[in-house]
């Protein structure tokens, strides 16, 4: 397969809708996905955890994935870095709706939580809430809302599913170990996902600076992608391929923030 990134400035091709009106609430309120509760951490993830169904992502089949405190998925093995990368700088298939230096241990910080729902919309899901969640280290004064969801859609193929990002509130964006400063600038969050060897999305913004914060030029809560939800961004995965994104040829690349940021030095909490 032919390598390529698509660094998705999809305001260009009309998929990735920018709003300038009150933003709706994207983040799906269902008790299932409250049902199982990271303790409060800083770079942790859970075990291996059920779906609750299988799907097949670029040629995988995985019934199990980690979730990861930083505002991620993954499939082969947990996560900890906490600073965000190019994400095809890692080897480990990745699903991110925003990938940056989580910590949950400051007083006033909610929790991540995960859970499965047997009928999301007339189809089985899986979900993780990220919602009021503060930043490294400890600090609370900034709170980011943000969910992911996997439903499947094996109706229409074994193994297809869909996945979205729901972004309610993203008030910082990086860690104070990633360059941030009160939880701005620096390493700042990445939001996409990966197959962790040649494709690679990242929405628009990711990687700049105050771009993707509430107010920001590519703001999550204004955007939509395969919806008309502000802040819900859609995608849809058959037989294997994500599908319903432009080709890189159509849309223009952030090859500067695509260049890949090391991986921070390990710190001490």
């Amino acid at each position: 397969m032919r390598t390529r990134i698509i660094a998705s400035a999809l305001l260009a091709t009309g998929l990735l809708i920018a709003s300038a009106g009150v933003q709706a609430a994207a983040i799906r309120d269902t008790a299932a996905f409250t049902d199982n509760t990271l303790l409060a951490n800083d770079d942790g993830s859970t075990g291996l955890v059920p779906i609750g169904f299988s799907i097949n992502y670029f040629g995988s089949s995985y019934s199990n994935l980690y979730v990861n405190n930083n505002g991620n998925v993954t499939f082969t093995g947990p996560l900890s870095t906490f600073t965000p990368f190019n994400l095809l700088s890692t080897a480990t298939p990745i699903i991110a709706p925003f990938f940056a230096d989580v910590d949950t241990r400051g007083a006033g910080s909610g929790l991540v939580q995960y859970g499965q729902e047997a009928n999301l919309g007339g189809h089985a899901a899986f979900g993780v809430n990220w919602v009021g969640v503060g930043y490294f280290s400890a600090q609370t004064n900034k709170l980011n809302s943000f969910q992911l969801i996997i439903t499947d859609r094996s109706d229409t193929g074994a193994g297809n599913f869909d996945f979205e990002f729901n972004y309610d509130q993203i008030q910082w964006e990086t860690g104070g170990a990633s360059g941030g400063v009160n939880g701005l600038g620096g390493s700042s969050a990445r939001a996409g996902w990966s197959n962790g060897v040649s494709t690679a999305l990242e929405l628009a913004g990711s990687a700049i600076d105050g771009a993707l914060l509430d107010g920001g030029p590519n703001a999550l809560i204004s955007g939509s992608l395969n919806s008309s939800v502000d802040g819900r961004y859609i995608f849809q995965v058959r037989n294997g391929a994500v599908v319903g994104v432009p080709e890189p040829g159509t849309v223009a690349l952030i090859a500067l923030a695509l260049l890949g940021i090391g991986f921070a030095r390990r710190r001490i909490s």
